[in-house]
Order: C-alpha cells, then structure tokens, then sequence
C-alpha cells in the first residue's frame, strides 16, 4: 500500500510524494487522515536542521504527531473499530522514510491502542489534542500557573485548561502586540508592564532558553519555574537569585496515554473549548508553500493541513 505524505528531505526542504507503508499486522487501524496540525515548535527545529539528536532521528522523515481521520480497515484483531473517529499522534509505518513523527499522511498504519476515538463534530480541531494533552501533562506535574510566557497555541491552552481545572485564571506575557488578543478568561500583558515579584508557579512556553533569570527575578520565595516548551539552545541562568529566592525548576516532556484520556474528558464535557486558535487551513496538495507559513509568518498561530482531496 503506498500513501502521499509530506517529507523532510533535508533542511529546508519538502516534498509530498508517494510513500509504501508497512504491512498491516493482526492488531493495527488503517487510518484515512482528513486533517493534519503543523507544529511551529518542533517541526520548526526539523526544518531548520536545529533538532537535537533523537532515536530515530534524520532524513528523509515524515514530520507530524497531529492527525485525525477514520479508520477505515483494520487487522483482525482490530476489526471492530472500523468506521471510528479518531486521533492519532504520530504513526512509523513507512518502509523507505523514517517516521521520527511519522503523522503528515494521507493514510496511516498504527497499533489500535494509537488511535484514540474523539468526536468528528471537533473537525480541524481534533489536531489539537496533542498540545492540549501537552498542557495538561505540565499541570499535573505541580501547581498550576499563576503566570504562562507566551500566548501562542500551547500557552493558550494552558491559561484555558488551568481554568478548566477550576484554578484562578494565570496572568499571560507576551511580547508581540499581535498575539495579545484572542485570551478567554485571562489577561494578556506586555512583559515590561508586570512589577508583580512573587509569582509562585511560572510556566514557560516561549522556547527562549535565554530568559530564565527574567522569569526568577518575577518568582516569591520557593517559586517554581516550569519550562514546557522545547529549547534548541542550552539553558542557563544567574545562580544568586535563584539561590536567594529558593527557586525550584522543573521539565515537562511530553504527554502520556492517561493526559490524552483526560483531556478527553474536558472537552467531551465541554470544560475546555477548542474554538479561535486554528488561524490557517491549506489543501496538502499546498504544502510545500504552507509549512514555511507554518514556520515564518507571524499572523499564523497553527496551520492545519486538509487531505480531503486524497480521499
């Protein structure tokens, strides 16, 4: 079985080309994807060759962990699902690309386990499980924001979901005018404008490894910063501060099975909403002219890919 899917080839450059995919096995879903998310995180760094090295890690790959469609066969053991809505967060089920991400496809082949049953009425933005499952994999490491560095996508769903949790709404920076709208039950402020000095829990997802001692001069004594982005460059920071205000640092990779589950909840129940953060949509055929949209222009706050025509 061949699919067309999107390929890092190297650096800088793409393609959408026929890929063969693996045998389906007794326990696998074959997946037809209607819509695929562009991360301007971590797709950003495999574009740009900044990615560390990770297993599974080089070129030609097939980016992507935001995908959602219907599982349209199944191995025998997985029958039952066929007709299903679902998510799938990446897949490594081609033969001849590396699937380090793997979800950017017109058709993918996953464990059953891989596929998670959502609601087809979300459309586009069922993609957006992955970073909303991201957030609540920070918050359930600690206390929840009382401040959130950056208000793009996942900054966004990190504000939304700690007041789905029922914790008082954070303060957000940011930094850029533009971005400083579309904020639901929290205020959004300039960096420079905020005197507040004791801040308990500061949740990072601006990717600058550079501004770690800005955010300790804003922490109380004992404060945590959390850094829940991904930094290409390697962080550092003053230790006096630090020392004096007890600071506490702490990583939030990324999410597992039990987030995913959860994040379901919310918003099957509705406590968490989607709505407002999907900006851009380009047919895949386009996506050579898309994924640098993705990655450069700042209007853009997440761009999601429509394989429909491929159906």
């Amino acid at each position: 079985m061949d699919a067309m899917a999107v390929t890092l080839e190297k650096p800088g450059s793409i393609a959408l080309r026929p890929l063969e995919l693996r045998a389906v096995e007794a326990g696998d879903v074959v997946v037809a994807i209607h819509w695929s998310g562009v991360s301007s995180g971590t797709e950003k760094l495999l574009w740009t060759g900044e990615m560390p090295p990770f297993p599974g890690m080089g070129y030609p790959l097939v980016p992507g962990y935001e995908s959602v469609g219907r599982i349209i066969d199944a191995g025998s053991d997985a029958v039952s699902r066929i007709g299903e809505w679902v998510f799938v967060p990446g897949a490594n089920c081609y033969t001849n690309a590396r699937g380090l991400f793997g979800g950017t496809a017109q058709t993918l082949i996953v464990p059953s386990a891989r596929a998670l049953p959502v609601s087809e009425s979300l459309a586009e933005k069922g993609v957006l499980f992955a970073l909303a499952a991201t957030a609540r994999h920070a918050l359930a490491g600690g206390d929840p924001p009382d401040l959130v560095i950056g208000h793009g996508v996942l900054g966004r769903l990190l504000a939304r979901m700690a007041i789905a949790s029922g914790a008082p709404a954070p303060t957000v920076w940011e930094i850029d005018p533009t971005r400083r709208i579309g904020a639901v039950g929290y205020d959004v402020i300039d960096p420079a404008a905020d005197d507040r000095r004791d801040y308990r829990s500061i949740y990072d997802v601006s990717g600058d490894a550079a501004g770690i001692d800005t955010l300790v001069g804003h922490l109380g004594k004992g404060g945590e910063i959390v850094l829940a982005g991904f930094y290409r460059n390697r962080i550092g920071f003053d230790f006096a501060p630090a020392f004096q205000r007890e600071a506490r640092l702490r990583i939030a990779a990324e999410w597992q099975p039990d987030d995913l589950a959860a994040t379901h909840r919310l918003i099957e129940t509705g406590a968490l909403d989607l709505g407002g953060l999907i900006t851009n949509v380009a047919p895949a055929a386009d996506a050579r002219a898309a994924y640098p949209t993705a990655f450069e222009d700042r209007d853009c706050l997440k761009l999601v890919l429509d394989w429909s025509e491929f159906a």
